[in-house]
């Protein structure tokens, strides 16, 4: 599978910069669809840079579906459909993973059993020389990718499904259905650039921004269950925190909002702010044990 192919040009950074400026200006509403851009001649005068730099900066505009160059007549701004996000509720987060699951399919890249990384052995609270399940997932929604997923599951609950479980089954469920009783997880976000890899993976460019979380899921005894290290296209995907103004002592303050009992998790479409990528077959990957 190949990835978004970038234009030589004599100026690559400044390139990367009027793209970046012109897609804002797409995304944003100033140059509507339909409507014909400035000349190659006049965009190079604008911006103060060469008319190679300028072509590259369109044909990677042109690449995204954002912009339609006709020859002998200019260049166009095309009328495009956002993608759909999906949206996490982070105050939800259990019933968030198995809707989203559900509505999402599955490509599994690798399924087998290893030592597990310091850090990981640490987070679930392994002895030495505990083996994990560990698994690489790319979750696709309307045929686009949009997450890569690491995860590690201590040998004892991970052998108690196989590959074509974690193919079909969203792994929470899995975990429960070994007898594990899920009862909390602590989860922190960040941000990261994909490598070659992984861009390859998620149809983004190498150096591509993506939204990290690591996630470590324990059972109601306090013991590690899952670690999950996970990146996201933050195109594609949202986090949700709904907040609400509560007093302490004499202060008001905000803080994380409840859940309502039987509220339903944030897993909804929503327009996400850049058109969609390429679309990736969810047929089966060679996997590894």
């Amino acid at each position: 599978m190949a990835i978004r192919s970038q234009p030589i040009v004599a100026e690559p950074r400044k390139a990367l910069r009027v793209y970046l400026h012109l897609k804002d200006r797409i995304l944003s509403g100033a140059l509507a669809p339909a409507q014909r851009m400035a000349s190659e001649p006049d965009l190079a005068t604008e911006h103060g840079v060469s008319r190679v730099t300028i072509r590259g900066a369109l044909e990677r505009l042109a690449e995204d579906g954002l912009v339609e160059r006709r020859p002998g007549s200019g260049t166009y701004v095309r009328a495009t459909q956002r993608p759909h996000a999906i949206v996490a509720d982070f105050s939800n987060v259990f019933t968030h993973l198995v809707e989203m699951g559900r509505r999402t399919d599955v490509r599994l890249l690798s399924f087998g059993y290893a030592l597990p990384t310091p850090a990981v052995a640490e987070g679930l609270g392994l002895d030495a020389g505990e083996e994990v399940q560990r698994s690489v997932r790319v979750r696709i929604a309307d045929g686009t990718p949009f997450s890569y997923l690491v995860t590690h599951v201590p040998k004892r609950i991970g052998i108690s499904y196989s590959e074509a479980d974690l193919r079909s089954t969203p792994l929470l469920e899995l975990l429960e259905r070994s007898g594990a009783k899920v009862a909390s997880a602590r989860q922190s976000v960040g941000a990261t650039q994909a490598g070659p890899e992984i861009a390859e993976a998620l149809c983004v460019e190498t150096g591509a921004a993506l939204l990290s979380i690591t996630r470590i899921v324990q059972d109601e005894a306090g013991e590690g269950v899952e670690y999950l290290y996970g990146l996201y296209r933050p195109d594609l995907y949202e986090l949700q925190l709904d907040l609400e103004r509560t007093r302490r002592g004499s202060a008001m303050r905000w803080t994380a909002k409840s859940p309502s009992a039987g509220e339903r998790p944030a897993v909804a479409a929503r327009p996400a702010p850049r058109p969609t990528g390429k679309k990736l077959s969810t047929g089966k990957r060679k996997t590894t044990r």
